[in-house]
């Protein structure tokens, strides 16, 4: 089982250290990360928390699933590997046919 766990609906406001801060209530926390646009410099409104084991992951999303945190209700689950997309196509406009020869 994974100790991964998914967090969405963030407020913009939060971040890593209120994560970590939410989540921490429940057990110990390895890794709390809120995703951030780089271009606008604030959350995406979502983040991974890493708890230290399966078990306390599998409570994290039983007690904080829909809590409140910055005023808006998180929703908390178990995060799922990301599956392998193949290559990108980094030419784009370009109706996906490559330039090269």
């Amino acid at each position: 089982m994974n100790s991964k766990l998914f967090v969405g609906n963030l407020s913009w406001n939060v971040d890593n250290e209120m994560l970590r801060e939410a989540f921490s209530a429940v057990g110990t926390v390895v890794e709390a990360v809120v995703i951030v646009d780089k271009f606008k410099n604030r959350s995406k409104g979502f983040g991974f928390v890493t708890m230290s084991s399966a078990a306390e992951a599998e409570a994290a999303v039983a007690e904080l699933n829909g809590k409140e945190v910055d005023g808006r209700p998180i929703r908390v689950s178990i995060a799922e590997e990301r599956k392998d997309r193949g290559p990108r196509n980094n030419n784009r406009g370009n109706d996906g046919f490559s330039l090269e020869g």
